[in-house]
């Protein structure tokens, strides 16, 4: 069985399909939504030097992802182990050497690092343009614009995927994430002092 086949398997017999989709989305729309918060904030303010820009945004995007890992493991290792206890219990017998077993041990390290990645993949995906302006490499406009319109991508493109999850309008749910994201930015503009 292949490692992403066993993956699939540990996930469907603890029940965590929808926890692991749940936290990619939560953490991922973090993530972007943390950039486009910081992006839009160097924007506004005076002008920093895009170095500045990049080494800040990647701190955050790395706490992001720390965050993502630590927190998912511990809450779901203590979850795992409570279910795995009440299943024992049921069939009074110990079942830590069982494949239920492992899979209370492996599905939180599984739930973990998407709950980390996700965030921080989404984070470097957004900052692509600021490293590509800060090597030499010309864009069209400012690689901060490019950089706010990756992340509003990104957000729309989590909202099509929340909404083919629900399976309502996928343009609806698309246009509805944009909507947080283009709140948020307005708020920052509004309340940020230039």
């Amino acid at each position: 069985m292949s490692l992403l086949n066993q993956a699939r398997f540990l996930l469907r017999i603890t029940g965590t399909h929808d926890i692991v989709r749940r936290y990619f989305v939560v953490n991922g729309f973090d993530g972007a939504l943390t950039m486009l918060g910081l992006i839009i904030g160097f924007h506004v303010s005076a002008h920093a030097d895009l170095s500045i820009i990049i080494n800040v945004c990647l701190g955050a995007a790395i706490a992001l992802g720390m965050s993502g890992v630590s927190s998912a493991y511990v809450s779901e290792v203590a979850e795992r182990k409570r279910a795995l206890r009440k299943l024992e219990e049921a069939m009074i017998s110990d079942l830590n050497k069982s494949t239920h077993g492992k899979a209370a041990r492996l599905a939180p390290l599984l739930i973990a690092l998407v709950n980390g990645l996700a965030p921080l993949i989404i984070s470097l995906l957004i900052l692509t343009p600021l490293w590509l302006s800060n090597t030499g490499v010309t864009l069209p406009v400012s690689p901060l614009y490019v950089a706010i319109m990756i992340a509003l991508l990104l957000i729309f493109l989590l909202g099509v995927f929340l909404g083919r999850i629900a399976d309502i309008s996928w343009l609806r749910s698309g246009i509805q994430t944009l909507l947080v994201a283009l709140v948020t930015a307005a708020l920052i503009y509004l309340f940020t002092v230039q």
